[in-house]
């Protein structure tokens, strides 16, 4: 990039894209770059920052959104303007993939895209049409017939081969652009370009650490992806982090350690009582079925077969035994196996700030998300956006700690809507799929007219139902869930969960489902978020389109 352009930064509202967003901050700091930041939740308010701008700037930078469309068509740029694209978001628009000169994209070397051929999608606009008016008028009637003959037996052929390969094309396209899915995360990304550069330092490798944990947290990977890319980020820990043990004062007062952790997979439990968060965790709560009064009783069998006083895991973990906290994870670990909860562990990092702070990476995506989805401050989006911006940098533990008490209140939310959603049958199976659907009134509605707090809502929901239900064929079905989005203007919000299943590979079809559902049936149908798999959509059309979906996937 050159410095002596101002770069725009258009970034999207998720805590993967604000790593990755403060990564590359740090980087135009390096090299004072200068740059405007424009947040965006959406492709309106992506149109309308780059309407805005397009005079001002020739280069933009986009962080997890515009590569699943094709750019050049949605915002018409003059020809020299660039567009630099980093987005986690699958299936690349093939015209991005193949553009050149205008756009690039900024991807892991070794990230499989799967792209179509350049020859299957594109074809020259040859000059199919010639004319064959070029005989010359001495040659016979009979030449000129045969001739004609041949002429009209090629350009038969030629027809025949243009439709064949159309229609494999649109295959081809099908195939590709079916589902929706997530490659490596962006700010692992950044960083990688940052470690190339030789401009890492352990700041930015915690945000591409908490970047991959959001996308864990938010079931956007495999395990397996999660796995693997934990172990190119351990690499680069142990690289920045390494310390003699023999040094006297290894700690200073005000530095900054990333450890490796073999963790519990309980939310926020360190800033928590152990009680709370393993009712608030999905994890746990759907495993022992928490809703009901079965449930209640199985957890406190674990807690007795563990050994632990109810007082000491009622109270704040920070304020619990230290002997006992020792050997926590192990005594957890343990009771977890034999209660059928075999990865109770997961692999992750933790940060430590000076003596006393520390952080799990999970705690600061659950932290960041609900700064920015916050419903109890009125005020413009950009506010939350700015807020958990700040949130991510070291000198604002005053935020962090605003952020985890948010969050805790947002678990709490969800895992009462869940119970609620279970006890009074509110899930249903439409046949291809389970549905559910939020009614107006019901407690904390309007935390979950916010997409990520849905997403969420959705995955714990499906999660419990799987755990719930007896009925076999239920438990391998998708889910789609609605929620009242805006009652003054009677809209709801909508999003489709791929199946639960231990091998899930994480791709959505809802995406394509929904636009075709859409057009079938006339819906007023608003597809702007930058995740396919979630819609806008008036509430007197969501029958029809429900039914429409149905008979769709059917």
């Amino acid at each position: 990039l050159l410095s002596l352009q101002r770069v725009l930064l258009l970034v999207a509202s998720d805590v993967d894209a604000l790593c990755a967003c403060k990564i590359l901050q740090a980087l135009f700091q390096c090299d004072h770059v200068q740059y405007t930041l424009v947040p965006v939740s959406g492709w309106q308010e992506l149109e309308t920052a780059f309407l805005e701008h397009k005079d001002q700037f020739k280069y933009f930078v986009l962080i997890n959104c515009g590569a699943n469309v094709d750019l050049l068509e949605i915002l018409q740029p003059e020809e020299d303007t660039f567009f630099f694209v980093c987005d986690s978001h699958r299936p690349i628009n093939v015209v991005n993939v193949y553009n050149d000169t205008q756009i690039k994209l900024l991807v892991k070397q070794d990230d499989d895209l799967d792209v179509p051929a350049y020859d299957d999608i594109f074809r020259d606009e040859e000059e199919e049409e010639e004319d064959s008016e070029n005989e010359s008028d001495g040659s016979e009637p009979s030449d000129k017939r045969r001739r004609f003959e041949e002429d009209v037996i090629e350009r038969t052929m030629k027809r025949r081969q243009r439709r064949e390969w159309e229609a494999r094309r649109r295959e081809i396209l099908f195939d590709y652009e079916q589902y929706e899915y997530h490659g490596t995360s962006s700010a692992m990304v950044m960083f990688d370009l940052a470690w190339i550069m030789s401009k890492d330092l352990n700041d930015m490798l915690w945000w591409a650490i908490v970047g991959l944990t959001d996308q864990w947290v938010q079931d956007k990977i495999t395990q397996m992806k999660y796995v693997t890319d934990i172990g190119i980020l351990q690499r680069h820990v142990s690289r920045h982090n390494h310390r003699n043990e023999d040094e006297e004062n290894s700690l200073s007062i005000d530095c900054t350690r990333i450890a490796f952790e073999y963790d519990l997979r309980l939310a926020l439990y360190q800033h928590w009582s152990l009680y709370e968060s393993l009712c608030n965790t999905s994890y746990t709560s759907a495993r022992f079925k928490l809703w009901s009064v079965q449930g209640q009783k199985r957890l406190q069998e674990f807690l007795a077969d563990m050994g632990l006083p109810l007082k000491q895991v009622k109270q704040k973990f920070n304020s619990m035994d230290m002997t006992l906290k020792e050997n926590l994870r192990e005594m957890i670990e343990e009771s977890a196996n034999k209660f059928g909860m075999k990865d109770l562990r997961v692999q992750t990092f933790s940060i430590h700030f000076g003596f006393k702070n520390k952080f799990s990476a999970s705690d600061i995506v659950y932290a960041t998300t609900s700064l920015m989805e916050n419903t109890e401050k009125e005020g413009p989006e950009t506010t939350n956006f700015i807020r958990a911006l700040d949130s991510l940098s070291r000198g604002n533990l005053d935020k962090l700690h605003q952020g985890l008490e948010l969050a805790k209140k947002q678990l709490c939310a969800i895992q009462q809507t869940v119970a609620s959603c279970i006890c009074t049958n509110l899930v249903i199976s439409q046949g291809p799929f389970l549905y559910c659907c939020l009614m107006e009134g019901t407690p904390d509605v309007r935390l979950f007219s916010k997409p990520a707090s849905l997403c969420l809502l959705s995955k714990n929901l499906l999660k419990s139902f799987v755990c719930s239900t007896k009925n076999k064929r239920c438990k391998l079905l998708p889910l789609v869930m609605a929620a009242p989005m805006d009652v003054e203007q009677g809209t709801v919000i909508m999003v489709g969960i791929p199946p639960e299943t231990e091998s899930s590979d994480k791709k959505n079809f809802f995406g394509r489902a929904f636009e075709k559902a859409a057009d079938s049936t006339n819906s007023r149908t608003l597809h702007n978020h930058f995740d396919m798999s979630i819609i806008e959509l008036k509430t007197e059309d969501r029958s029809k389109f429900l039914d429409a979906l149905i008979s769709l996937l059917s």
